[in-house]
């Protein structure tokens, strides 16, 4: 799942060697969260979400056929501290949301 979004937000972007895509995966729940360069990070978004939302539409189905749930964050910051700091989060957030799906 990481391949396809790094491949598809590298054919947007014009500084296409800072994309970096982290994979974090749950039992049934995979988080993408992506980083790009400042200037790319409206093309990344598009006019009101649109590329984004797009983006999300396709990685959804994609892990449909998984019959797995991706969330795609795209993040503003690039700071390892932060990154570390929201892993850890969205880890428990994710074991929390597929709980209360299993319910």
């Amino acid at each position: 799942m990481r391949e396809l979004v790094e491949y598809i937000i590298k054919q947007i972007v014009d500084s296409p060697d800072e994309v970096e895509v982290q994979e974090i995966k749950a039992e049934k729940v995979i988080l993408l969260e992506i980083s790009v360069a400042k200037d790319d990070m409206g093309k990344v978004i598009g006019r009101g979400g649109r590329v984004a939302n797009a983006l999300r539409t396709i990685v959804g189905a994609a892990a449909a056929k998984l019959k797995k749930r991706v969330m795609v964050e795209i993040l503003e910051e690039r700071k390892e501290e932060t990154k570390e700091e929201t892993k850890e989060e969205t880890k428990e957030e994710t074991k929390e949301e597929t709980k209360e799906e299993t319910k």
